[in-house]
Protein backbone atom coordinates (compact mmCIF):
# COMPACT_ATOMS: atom_id res chain seq x y z
CA UNK A 1 0.00 0.00 0.00
CA UNK A 2 1.15 3.13 -0.89
CA UNK A 3 1.17 6.04 1.97
CA UNK A 4 1.38 9.73 2.51
CA UNK A 5 2.35 11.60 6.01
CA UNK A 6 1.44 14.98 8.03
CA UNK A 7 3.88 16.66 9.48
CA UNK A 8 4.17 17.54 13.18
CA UNK A 9 4.00 21.37 13.46
CA UNK A 10 6.53 21.80 15.99
CA UNK A 11 9.56 19.71 14.41
CA UNK A 12 8.80 21.75 11.59
CA UNK A 13 8.93 25.17 14.01
CA UNK A 14 11.87 24.14 15.76
CA UNK A 15 14.04 22.76 12.61
CA UNK A 16 15.42 26.51 12.60
CA UNK A 17 16.03 26.37 16.43
CA UNK A 18 16.13 23.60 18.90
CA UNK A 19 16.16 20.19 17.72
CA UNK A 20 17.23 20.54 14.08
CA UNK A 21 16.68 17.68 11.78
CA UNK A 22 19.97 16.24 9.16
CA UNK A 23 18.05 14.15 7.21
CA UNK A 24 20.50 12.96 5.09
CA UNK A 25 22.72 12.23 8.28
CA UNK A 26 21.00 11.36 11.50
CA UNK A 27 19.37 8.26 12.42
CA UNK A 28 15.68 8.17 11.01
CA UNK A 29 13.53 6.02 12.55
CA UNK A 30 9.95 4.37 11.99
CA UNK A 31 7.94 3.20 14.59
CA UNK A 32 4.35 1.97 14.33
CA UNK A 33 1.06 2.38 16.78
CA UNK A 34 -1.91 1.18 17.24
CA UNK A 35 -5.14 2.62 16.30
CA UNK A 36 -5.26 3.62 19.98
CA UNK A 37 -2.81 6.26 19.86
CA UNK A 38 -4.10 9.70 18.88
CA UNK A 39 -1.85 11.92 16.71
CA UNK A 40 -1.91 15.85 17.44
CA UNK A 41 0.50 17.40 15.03
CA UNK A 42 0.14 20.76 17.25
CA UNK A 43 1.23 19.35 20.55
CA UNK A 44 3.61 16.48 20.05
CA UNK A 45 7.51 16.75 19.11
CA UNK A 46 9.55 14.21 20.86
CA UNK A 47 9.38 10.23 20.67
CA UNK A 48 8.25 10.05 24.62
CA UNK A 49 4.68 11.77 23.27
CA UNK A 50 3.89 9.09 21.75
CA UNK A 51 1.59 6.40 22.90
CA UNK A 52 0.34 2.96 22.32
CA UNK A 53 3.68 1.60 20.44
CA UNK A 54 3.87 -2.12 19.74
CA UNK A 55 5.57 -3.76 21.84
CA UNK A 56 8.81 -5.98 21.21
CA UNK A 57 7.30 -8.93 19.86
CA UNK A 58 6.08 -10.53 16.98
CA UNK A 59 8.62 -9.11 14.34
CA UNK A 60 8.76 -5.55 15.67
CA UNK A 61 11.12 -4.34 17.84
CA UNK A 62 10.44 -0.73 20.08
CA UNK A 63 11.83 2.28 19.06
CA UNK A 64 11.28 0.71 15.21
CA UNK A 65 13.10 0.70 12.40
CA UNK A 66 15.80 2.82 10.84
CA UNK A 67 15.02 4.38 7.32
CA UNK A 68 17.54 3.38 4.90
CA UNK A 69 18.40 5.53 2.04
CA UNK A 70 17.32 8.93 3.29
CA UNK A 71 18.00 11.57 0.77
CA UNK A 72 17.01 14.80 -0.56
CA UNK A 73 16.27 16.47 -3.93
CA UNK A 74 15.41 19.49 -4.77
CA UNK A 75 13.61 20.28 -8.33
CA UNK A 76 14.02 24.09 -9.50
CA UNK A 77 11.41 23.68 -11.82
CA UNK A 78 8.47 22.80 -9.59
CA UNK A 79 10.35 24.52 -6.41
CA UNK A 80 10.30 21.11 -4.51
CA UNK A 81 12.33 19.86 -1.98
CA UNK A 82 11.81 15.85 -1.88
CA UNK A 83 12.56 14.02 1.46
CA UNK A 84 12.27 10.39 0.62
CA UNK A 85 14.04 6.88 2.09
CA UNK A 86 13.81 3.41 1.38
CA UNK A 87 10.31 1.46 1.74
CA UNK A 88 10.55 0.17 5.14
CA UNK A 89 9.36 -3.50 6.68
CA UNK A 90 9.52 -5.69 9.01
CA UNK A 91 9.80 -9.77 7.84
CA UNK A 92 8.22 -12.62 9.53
CA UNK A 93 6.32 -10.14 11.80
CA UNK A 94 2.98 -11.36 13.25
CA UNK A 95 1.35 -7.33 14.23
CA UNK A 96 -1.36 -4.66 13.52
CA UNK A 97 -0.71 -1.25 13.21
CA UNK A 98 -2.56 1.78 12.05
CA UNK A 99 0.11 4.69 12.42
CA UNK A 100 3.41 4.82 11.33
CA UNK A 101 5.37 7.95 13.23
CA UNK A 102 8.98 8.78 11.92
CA UNK A 103 11.20 10.53 14.09
CA UNK A 104 14.80 11.31 14.57
CA UNK A 105 16.45 9.33 17.15
CA UNK A 106 18.87 10.60 19.54
CA UNK A 107 18.81 7.75 21.73
CA UNK A 108 16.75 9.87 24.49
CA UNK A 109 12.85 9.86 24.23
CA UNK A 110 12.90 13.60 25.15
CA UNK A 111 15.12 14.78 22.80
CA UNK A 112 14.10 13.13 19.79
CA UNK A 113 12.01 15.04 17.79
CA UNK A 114 9.27 13.69 16.04
CA UNK A 115 9.10 14.40 11.79
CA UNK A 116 5.81 13.23 10.69
CA UNK A 117 3.50 10.12 11.30
CA UNK A 118 1.20 7.85 8.86
CA UNK A 119 -1.89 7.19 8.85
CA UNK A 120 -2.73 3.99 7.58
CA UNK A 121 -6.76 4.67 7.30
CA UNK A 122 -7.83 1.64 9.00
CA UNK A 123 -5.93 -1.50 10.67
CA UNK A 124 -2.90 -3.38 8.68
CA UNK A 125 -1.90 -6.37 9.82
CA UNK A 126 0.51 -9.63 9.33
CA UNK A 127 0.75 -13.01 10.39
CA UNK A 128 4.44 -14.38 9.83
CA UNK A 129 4.62 -12.31 6.61
CA UNK A 130 6.45 -9.23 5.42
CA UNK A 131 4.72 -5.65 7.22
CA UNK A 132 5.94 -3.12 4.47
CA UNK A 133 5.17 0.52 4.20
CA UNK A 134 6.04 1.56 0.48
CA UNK A 135 6.40 5.32 0.18
CA UNK A 136 4.51 7.44 -1.96
CA UNK A 137 7.02 7.96 -4.96
CA UNK A 138 7.12 11.54 -4.47
CA UNK A 139 8.83 10.85 -1.57
CA UNK A 140 7.82 10.93 2.38
CA UNK A 141 7.16 14.68 2.18
CA UNK A 142 7.86 17.59 0.59
CA UNK A 143 8.32 21.18 1.01
CA UNK A 144 7.14 23.98 -1.86
CA UNK A 145 9.61 26.82 -2.15
CA UNK A 146 7.17 29.76 -2.87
Amino acid sequence: MAVSAKLFGKTMLNQWGTAPVNWTSDTIKVALCTSSFTPDQDVMDFYDDLTNELTTAGGYTAGGATLGGAAKTYTAGTNVVMFDGNDTSWTSSTLTARYAPVYKSTGTPSTSPLILYVDFGADVSTTNGTFQITWDSAGLWTITVA
